[in-house]
């Protein structure tokens, strides 16, 4: 994963969790991130599609955790935001005429999978609650 998502992610629901009994709005969350609040409001979109935030419109409006940060797990925020392969992108116009550059795609798909199978089995194997509790 090339990119900031999984870190904002975290960040976002590492101050959720250490703001159990408030509903945070996007404009505080950013103002931490130090991102754009409009970033922010994306990422709450994807975090409660996955069932992970709960968040209400309106003047009192904002967004909580949607369960205990000891149930969830840092490889179902990586779910929910994972949009590439950890390892990045193959190059997918290689020469069919060269003997590696035909097969590489096809040998690549192997090693990013099991790239992918043992972030996810690490991942798995730590809760937000852990990770938040680096910032007590």
């Amino acid at each position: 994963m090339n990119n900031t998502r999984f870190a904002t992610a975290i960040h976002i629901l590492t101050l959720l969790d250490h703001n159990p009994e408030v509903w945070l709005t996007s404009e505080w969350i950013a103002g931490s991130i130090n991102i754009n609040a409009v970033v922010v409001r994306k990422e709450l979109g994807v975090l409660q599609e996955a069932g992970l935030v709960i968040s209400r419109k309106g003047k009192e409006g904002g967004s909580m955790l949607a369960k205990q940060s000891i149930d969830i797990t840092l490889d179902a925020i990586y779910d929910a935001v994972r949009n590439a392969e950890v390892l990045g992108r193959k190059n997918q116009h290689t020469n069919p005429l060269c003997p590696v550059g035909k097969q590489i795609n096809t040998r690549l798909d192997g090693l990013f999978t099991e790239t992918d199978t043992l972030l996810k089995q690490f991942l798995g194997t730590k809760t937000l609650h852990d990770f938040s509790r680096q910032f007590e």
